[in-house]
């Protein structure tokens, strides 16, 4: 017999889970709905955490995705700082990391992922850093002062904006990234040329096409990086280390649970796992694409996990609604608002348009004569417009496309 009970238990306190919760009870759920989070703090946003949480500009508060009176006004049980060790899919019930079980009606996985760890010499110093959370956070924020040598080790999105505060902050920030380029994993070389330049405008230097293979103590200070050391034998001095090399989807909970496992945690189009009384939602599972004709990916993306959330909320209202959003993305770098829809993996040719201002950037990816993605730069019009070219897979005149004189609307209304 269970410690505890509700008819739905949410693991996963972040954009997902918070939005299941809110959606069983805009959708009519009467029953219990229980929340449970391995952090001390309600569902909160995370994009800001890498710029305006870590600038200072945003508060705890500030970055809660919902007010703690609407939980429970809305009658869903919030379980803060608790663990769950495993699943018993048997006795419907979890494991708890203080010992008690906690039963569940139906199940929903919204385990996130963590920060990929570098495992190589001196990976255990102090002032190597990660980040996923308000606590990685707070723990950056105090070497996080003008003068400080900052090395960020991983040139995507989170390297890219924690780089842009720290430059707007006085810290010396240099980036190693092993790739020949920055976004190399989900961006064409067009937007990553025009982020090197923008970064090294601002004073971010930029090793790339470099490894690295350990941190070095700093004298005097054991314990504590000093040096991070490169692949080709360059030492380079570091206050304070950011590791920023991906994410791991936590998948360990489910697959010890004996679910079907893939990239992720397999689900269906409805968020339904191999258990048919456990779903799944976010950037830890698989799921088909239908903007990829079925295609299983597995997305790392706040809309992503907020969309499958929708989904699951309205399989568990028996209103089933089956996925069928387009991938989007963002990302704010100084004065930079980048937009991104749709996945340019096998694009066969890229269409760049003169940006409105000097600071914009707007490149289209096609495939067959379709648009099948577009990042936009401070360039919310051709966004807007991109957005509903790639989600109908629209045939589009590419010489038009390019011409600036050619309003994007017209692109619309040429594909009715």
């Amino acid at each position: 017999m269970s410690d505890k009970h509700a008819d739905v238990v949410i693991v996963g306190a972040s954009h997902g889970g918070s939005e299941v919760s809110s959606r069983l009870r805009q959708g009519g759920f009467t029953g219990t709905i229980a929340l449970l989070g391995a952090e001390p703090y309600l569902p909160y946003q995370r994009p800001p955490l890498s710029k305006a949480f870590l600038a200072g500009e945003m508060t705890v508060e500030q970055l809660l995705i919902r007010s703690p009176e609407s939980y429970t006004k809305a009658g869903i049980e919030w379980h803060p700082s608790t663990v769950v060790e495993s699943i018993d899919r048997t006795t419907h019930s979890l494991r708890l990391g203080n010992g008690e079980a906690f039963g569940y009606g139906k199940l929903v996985l919204a385990t996130g992922g963590r920060p990929r760890q570098l495992t190589i010499p001196g990976s255990e110093l102090q002032g190597l850093h990660y980040m996923r959370s308000i606590a990685d956070v707070d723990a950056l924020r105090p070497g996080f002062v003008a003068g400080a040598k900052l090395v960020i080790v991983g040139g995507g999105y989170i390297g890219l904006e924690v780089a842009a505060v720290a430059v707007k902050h006085g810290l010396d920030v240099e980036i190693v990234e092993f790739a020949p380029r920055v976004l190399a994993r989900v961006a064409g070389p067009e937007l990553s040329a025009f982020y090197e330049a923008a970064h090294r405008a601002a004073g971010v230097k930029l090793r790339l096409s470099t490894g690295v293979e350990g941190f070095d103590p700093a004298p005097g200070k054991p314990g504590h990086v000093g040096a991070v050391r490169c692949a080709d034998g360059t030492v380079l001095p570091a206050d304070l280390v950011l590791v920023a090399v991906g994410l791991v989807p936590n998948i360990e909970l489910a697959r010890d649970a004996g679910l079907a496992m893939g990239n992720g945690i397999v689900v269906d189009e409805f968020t339904q796992t191999s258990d048919p009384d456990i779903l799944a939602i976010g950037d830890c599972t698989e799921h088909p694409l239908p903007f990829l004709d079925g295609q299983r990916v597995r997305l790392e993306s706040v809309p992503n996990a907020v969309e499958q959330a929708r989904v699951a909320a309205s399989v568990l209202n028996g209103q089933p609604k089956a996925y069928a959003a387009v991938p989007w993305f963002w990302s704010d770098q100084y004065n930079l608002k980048l937009q991104s829809v749709g996945l340019s993996h096998g694009h066969d040719r890229v269409v760049i348009r003169p940006a409105r201002t000097p600071e914009g950037f707007v490149a289209f990816y096609l495939k067959d004569g379709r648009m099948i993605a577009a990042d936009c730069v401070n360039s919310i019009t051709e966004f807007t417009a991109a957005k509903r070219l790639v989600t109908e897979k629209t045939i589009v005149d590419p010489a038009a496309l390019a011409d600036p004189a050619v309003e994007m609307k017209s692109l619309l209304a040429a594909k009715v």
